[in-house]
C-alpha cells in the first residue's frame, strides 16, 4: 500500500499540470517516482529532467544504462524500480540470465566488456564507497572518461529514484515482487 494517496490530476496547480504534461510526453505516463514527487512540485521538474538526461541522453546507450539502473535497483532492493528496468533491460537486449543473475545479487554472465566494467564499478562503490585505480582505469577505458562522470549521474539519480519508491512503497504494478 502506498504510503501517499497518489494525487488526483484533476486538482493539479498550473505547475504540476505543466511538469506531468512533460513527463508525461517524455516518457509516455506519470508512474513511478513522479507522482511521489508531485507532492514537491520543483523537485519532480528538476529530478525529471535530470532522469530525462540520465535514462535517454548520456552517452551510455541503453544496453548499458538499463543494465547499470538494474545493478542500483538491486542495490536498493527497489522493487519497482527493478521491475520496471528490468523489462527496458530486456528491451534493450540485456539477456534474462544477467537480468535474473543480478535480480538473484550473483555474478551475472557478461560478454560485453563494458557490462563487466559497470558491473564491478558499481558493486565495488557499493561495497566500500570507493572505486580502486584499477577499477576506475577499466571502467574510463571501456567506458570513456564522459561514460564514467554519466554512470555516477546515473547512479545518484537512481539512488534517489530508489529511496523514493523504497519510502513510499510505491507497488510494482503486477506480478511478483523481485525480492523478498
Amino acid at each position: 500500500m502506498p504510503r501517499l494517496d497518489p494525487p488526483d490530476p484533476s486538482t493539479f496547480t498550473p505547475d504540476q499540470r505543466r511538469i506531468a504534461d512533460a513527463i508525461i510526453e517524455s516518457r509516455g505516463a506519470l508512474g513511478g517516482p513522479f507522482l511521489s514527487w508531485m507532492a514537491s512540485p520543483e523537485l519532480c521538474d528538476r529530478a525529471q529532467h535530470l532522469g530525462d538526461f540520465c535514462r535517454y541522453h548520456s552517452s551510455l546507450e541503453p544496453f548499458l544504462s538499463e543494465f547499470a539502473i538494474i545493478v542500483i535497483a538491486r542495490y536498493w532492493k527497489s522493487q519497482y524500480e527493478f521491475y520496471a528496468h528490468s523489462r527496458a533491460g530486456s528491451a534493450a537486449g540485456i539477456s534474462d540470465a544477467i537480468i535474473e543473475a543480478v535480480r538473484l545479487g550473483a555474478s551475472p554472465p557478461l560478454e560485453d566488456e563494458r557490462h563487466r566494467a559497470i558491473y564491478t564499478f558499481l558493486t565495488e562503490y557499493f561495497a566500500t564507497h570507493r572505486v580502486t585505480d584499477a577499477t576506475y582505469a577499466r571502467a574510463k577505458a571501456a567506458l570513456t572518461e564522459r561514460g564514467v562522470v554519466d554512470l555516477i549521474g546515473i547512479a545518484g539519480y537512481y539512488a534517489l529514484v530508489a529511496m523514493t519508491l523504497n519510502v513510499f512503497e510505491v507497488p510494482v504494478p503486477d506480478g511478483p515482487l523481485p525480492f523478498e
